[in-house]
């Protein structure tokens, strides 16, 4: 199997190339390996690869849309998102963006090599706590209709929001300018229909956009 691997933190890639092979028996072996969401589906196409690891956390375009550029780009390729973090709404983001698999990235290499097989047979594998909360969240009411309409990204804006954090932490957290994070800060503003980030925060805790729901303010790897 030919993997090539999509992550903005080299090391956690390079220990990937060195520790699949062997602990596969051979099997899995890493192709290619690219810190560039918008490089994601030309690694894939050049390297002609079976599977591609994507973080889900990078610097825009992000790993959401670098998994629908691959499955655009070769719809036999599977994928297997990864995330530093249990994100309901993100795994269910990636998902739907083409993702077979969505795996925390905080597992040991030697865990990744069954779902890496599984998903090559046609399978998709999701953690088995994150699958019931999926489930659980399945029929949202009220306003948590309004969090449904909008992307990871956004919502992991919201929480940034909610939890108080700064246009500087926003700026750091998402890798971007100050005066990009309140655009950002400004169009999310609109999207939730309120004027304020008082407001916002509210409406986050009203939809349990909170803990339960992605964890606190904190940058994702």
């Amino acid at each position: 199997m030919d993997v090539v691997v999509i992550d903005d933190h080299p090391l956690f890639s390079r220990g990937l190339s060195l520790l699949l092979p062997g602990l596969s028996d051979g099997r899995v072996r890493v192709v290619g390996t690219t810190d560039d969401a918008s490089a994601a589906a030309a690694l894939v196409r050049r390297n002609h690869a079976d599977v591609a690891i994507v973080d889900l956390h990078m610097p825009p375009p992000g790993g959401t849309r670098a998994i629908a550029a691959i499955r655009r780009a070769d719809p036999m390729v599977r994928v297997v998102a990864l995330s530093g973090l249990a994100e309901a709404d993100a795994a269910l983001e990636a998902l739907r963006a083409g993702a077979a698999a969505f795996l925390p990235k905080t597992a040991d290499p030697e865990l990744l090599v069954r779902p890496l097989l599984a998903v090559l047979d046609g399978w998709s594998v999701i953690p088995e706590e994150l699958l019931r909360q999926l489930l659980a969240d399945a029929q949202p009411t009220g306003d948590q209709g309004v969090a449904d309409r909008l992307t990871a990204d956004e919502r992991r804006l919201w929480r940034l929001v909610a939890d108080g954090a700064s246009t500087v932490d926003i700026a750091t957290a998402l890798h971007v300018s100050e005066r990009t994070a309140k655009r950002l800060v400004a169009h999310l503003l609109r999207s939730l229909g309120v004027s304020t980030r008082v407001e916002a925060a509210a409406l986050a805790g009203r939809v349990g956009l909170g803990a339960d729901r992605g964890g606190a303010h904190r940058p994702a790897g």
